[in-house]
C-alpha cells in the first residue's frame, strides 16, 4: 500500500511524486515485530491503514485550490493534520482498543512525516528541531480542535482560522466551507460502525465540496479477506 508524496526541489514548490510511507511497515508483519496477540496486530494493521487513508484519499489539489493555501510540505501537513484529528475523534469513542488504535495512528504519522523530510534532503540536525516544532503545534491543534468541535459552527470556525488557516483566512467563505466540511465529516465517521473501523481502519472521505448530500450518511460496507482483515 503505497503512499505518494512529492519532493519539494525548493521551499515552496513540489515537483515529483515518489513513494515514503510503503516502506514504514510489512503489509504483513510478523508476529516478532508487532507483538505477541493477534489483536494488536489486526488493530496495528487497520491504523496504519487508517493513516494510509488520511494522505491517500484526501484531495489535496481541491484543499489547495479552495482553501487558497501554497502547495508545499506545510499545506500537506495541515490538511493531514486536520483529518488524522477526525479519525482520533471517532476511534477514541471505541474504548480501550480505539484508544491504542489512535496512538498508533499518531506513531505512523510521525514516521511518515520524518521520511518525507529525509527524502526531500533536509538536514537532520533542522528536521530534528522541525519535529520538535510540529510535535507541539500538532498537540495544541488537537486541542484546539476538541475545543471547537464542542463548541457551535463559530467555535470551530475560530479554531480552523488559527490552526489551519494560521491566522491568515480573510475570506469568511472558506472558513464557512471548512466548518461545513469538517461536521459533515465527523457525521459520515460517526455513522460508520466502530467494529468495522478497529478491523478494517478504512476510511473513505467526503468530498469538500458535495455534489449529491444525500449520499453523506451512506458510508460503503467495507470489505475483508480472508483474515477477517
Amino acid at each position: 500500500m503505497a503512499l505518494l508524496m512529492r519532493v519539494l526541489r525548493n521551499q515552496s514548490n513540489i515537483s515529483q511524486w515518489v513513494p515514503v510511507c510503503s516502506r514504514l511497515v510489512p503489509v504483513y508483519p510478523t508476529q516478532g515485530q508487532w507483538g505477541r496477540t493477534g489483536v494488536s496486530q489486526k488493530i496495528k494493521i487497520a491504523a496504519l491503514r487508517m493513516y494510509t487513508s488520511c494522505v491517500e484519499k484526501t484531495d489535496f489539489e481541491e484543499f489547495f485550490l479552495r482553501c487558497q493555501m501554497p502547495d508545499t510540505f506545510n499545506s500537506w501537513f495541515l490538511i493531514t493534520l486536520l483529518h488524522v484529528w477526525m479519525c482520533l475523534v471517532r476511534m477514541k469513542q471505541e474504548g480501550r482498543s480505539g484508544k491504542y488504535m489512535c496512538r498508533i495512528i499518531v506513531h505512523f504519522m510521525w514516521e511518515d512525516v520524518e521520511q518525507r523530510g529525509r527524502v526531500m534532503g533536509v538536514n537532520s540536525y533542522i528536521l530534528k528541531k522541525n519535529m520538535i516544532l510540529m510535535t507541539n503545534n500538532f498537540y495544541a491543534a488537537i486541542l484546539g480542535y476538541d475545543e471547537g468541535i464542542l463548541s457551535d459552527d463559530h467555535g470551530l470556525a475560530a479554531a480552523l482560522w488559527r490552526t489551519f488557516f494560521n491566522q491568515k483566512c480573510e475570506d469568511p467563505r472558506q472558513l464557512e466551507l471548512l466548518v461545513e466540511y469538517v461536521r459533515k465529516q465527523m457525521q459520515y465517521l460517526d455513522s460508520m460502525d466502530g467494529e468495522d473501523l478497529l478491523l478494517t481502519g478504512e476510511v473513505r472521505w467526503r468530498p469538500l465540496v458535495e455534489k449529491n448530500p444525500q449520499s453523506i450518511l451512506t458510508p460503503r460496507a467495507p470489505t475483508y479477506n480472508d483474515e477477517g482483515l
